[in-house]
């Protein structure tokens, strides 16, 4: 299954960002969840020669969903009920189509300041925000 999903990942880069693909310049920043960290998972990236950044083990600061992602759907979302699931999907989605392509890259030179951080403090835990 896994080994699916990096096949639609490596046809999404090669397709969206070509000259990455071809100079092969591309990394993938998985978080901490244990599928992410298992064996087989590793095995599959690592035969695919796919360069990963590793996490400490609690490291919610270099996490874009925890920095970036959730604190702007949390606060869009803010007030607004909603009957059941269908929509939360349906708010959640809303608001993510009206994010911009400079967000994130904007969010990615947030990513960058952060794992700067991370480095300095030798992959010890940090606090506090990093812009």
């Amino acid at each position: 299954m896994y080994s699916d999903i990096h096949r639609h990942l490596g046809v999404a880069v090669r397709r969206k960002r070509p000259e990455k693909w071809r100079a092969n310049s591309w990394f993938l920043l998985p978080d901490n969840a244990p599928t992410h960290r298992s064996v087989l998972v590793k095995e599959v990236l690592a035969k695919s020669n796919v360069a990963t950044l590793e996490h400490p083990p609690y490291s919610p600061d270099l996490s874009p969903a925890d920095f970036y992602l959730f604190p702007r759907l949390k606060s869009a979302l803010k007030g607004r009920s909603v009957c059941d699931a269908t929509d939360v999907i349906k708010n959640a989605t809303k608001e993510l189509k009206r994010l911009l392509q400079n967000d994130f890259q904007g969010c990615s030179q947030h990513l960058y300041s952060r794992w700067q951080k991370c480095i300095f403090a030798q992959g010890d835990c940090f606090e506090g925000n990093v812009v």
